[in-house]
């Protein structure tokens, strides 16, 4: 993604580049895939916040239908009335996350080490008591598979962060250069606090823990399933679980408030190219979307599903719909890249002169194409065991699976596009504009020591 989105910076780039490197109808298929998995994770974030509220005693009184609607509408009121706050708040909100995990990770060290109440030096006494892995619907080393194919199917949920940077590269100052960067502080940051997160959890809370074992089979409310928020009850540790809970409560309603801008860009940009119904194009004084807004907005109503439904079960629901959907937008990303890869081959580009080259090319992209497109049809597999089949988690996990093909073959058959072949990629229309910006463009020296310290941190 880095490789192709720094050669050629323009706006929603992975939904587009699908179309110009490889067909017409599967940007299409992809761009209504992306609009999906963005628009589904509005509902998820609305019911995990109606879920992280009712962790403080007292918030029982408000009706989950109201916690809600609440929320709705104040998605709706920042995304039409107040959308140039938007990029600040989010900055905010996105440094409060990173505080948020530092923090975490320091308290692992402090309390691991005998730092806490009960002078507990417990260290990593749960990798040998009751061991590293769980066993899962079965016993024996089946059951162990299982168990980490069920953590694997749950990491393929939050591995988004490329496709996301690219959404900017249209928009973003010196985008040859400030991409790059970007990138890699998404990968190597986003790599080094999941592993570390993980390594932190494994340390603080066994699997066989009780606590965590009802907080999860009873769809306990707010941080109260954390594993960080469970290590502090049972440390005896008081106001962290709080603060927690609160941080984690701006995260998520932070989350869907992002979620909400980037679907209704998504439709309105698909709409610009005729993808998607041409009402969608029409803009705000202030230029916001308003129809793309609503319709999105209206998707998130099905948080509602909440209402009549234990809220677990429901959040569970759209994790299987989301990760569906980004697993198929990755395994589309890969097949973009590779089609970029052989068109650069095919026509006699050197991948030397591009503006970043990623490694191990194009194995990269075959692993990644191969895994995604695996895990993809892996993701809902527990409904095909005996006893466990559920209807709505197999239309949440496999939906998308169906769709997309008939997305692709639907746009393919009515207008008629081709799939290209290597030498017939265009790789030039837009370039030299990208060039000319570059050769003219004087960049902005910091204005001062906090915008320097901007700058390191977010590289």
């Amino acid at each position: 993604m880095a490789e192709m989105v720094t050669y050629l910076p323009i706006s929603s780039p992975f939904i587009r580049l699908a179309g110009r490197y490889v067909d017409e109808a599967f940007g299409f298929a992809c761009g209504w895939n992306f609009f999906v998995f963005e628009a589904a994770l509005v509902p998820f974030e609305i019911v995990a916040c109606n879920v992280i509220l009712h962790y403080w005693k007292g918030s029982e009184i408000v009706p989950a239908g109201g916690i809600i609607a609440i929320i709705i509408c104040l998605y709706g009121l920042i995304n039409v009335l107040a959308v140039q706050w938007y990029g600040e708040v989010e900055f905010w909100a996105a440094l409060g996350k990173v505080l948020l995990i530092v923090a975490l990770l320091i308290f692992t060290v402090v309390v691991m080490c005998g730092g806490n109440p009960t002078g507990d030096r417990f260290g990593f006494r749960y990798w040998n008591d009751p061991g590293a892995f769980a066993e899962l619907y079965h016993t024996g080393d089946l059951g162990k598979f299982l168990g980490f194919l069920q953590c694997l199917i749950q990491a393929s949920f939050t591995i988004a962060g490329p496709d996301y940077v690219s959404m900017a590269a249209g928009e973003a100052e010196n985008p040859r250069v400030v991409m790059p960067r970007a990138f890699n502080a998404v990968f190597y940051r986003l790599t080094t606090f999941f592993m570390l997160g993980s390594l932190a959890v494994g340390i603080l809370v066994p699997y066989t823990d009780e606590e965590m074992k009802v907080a999860f089979s009873t769809g306990a409310p707010g941080a109260a399933a954390s594993p960080y928020v469970i290590a502090m009850n049972r440390l005896n540790i008081r106001v962290l679980p709080d603060i927690v809970n609160a941080m984690v409560l701006t995260a998520a309603f932070s989350a869907g408030n992002s979620y909400v801008y980037c679907a209704s860009r998504s439709l309105y940009g698909m709409a610009l190219e005729g993808k998607a119904p041409k009402v969608f194009t029409r803009v705000t004084s202030k230029g916001v979307p308003l129809y793309a807004v609503l319709v999105v907005l209206g998707i998130s109503l099905l948080s509602f599903l909440q209402v009549s439904n234990d809220a677990a079960v429901v959040l569970q629901w759209f994790v299987n719909l989301v990760t569906a959907s980004q697993l198929i937008n990755f395994a589309s990303m890969c097949v973009t890249y590779l089609r970029f890869y052989y068109g650069m081959k095919a026509q006699g580009f050197k991948r030397d002169d591009l503006p970043y080259k990623a490694m191990l090319q194009p194995y990269a992209g075959w692993y990644g194409l191969v895994g995604t497109f695996i895990m993809t049809f892996v993701g809902g597999y527990t409904v095909f065991l005996p006893g466990r089949w559920d209807i709505p988690t197999f239309l949440f996990s496999y939906t998308m699976i169906a769709v997309c093909p008939i997305l692709y073959l639907g746009y393919k058959f009515v207008q008629k596009t081709k799939l290209y072949r290597s030498d017939e990629i265009d790789l030039v229309k837009n370039v030299d504009e990208i060039e000319e910006y570059q050769r003219t463009y004087v960049p902005s020296p910091p204005k001062n020591a906090f915008d320097r310290a901007l700058d390191w941190l977010f590289g």
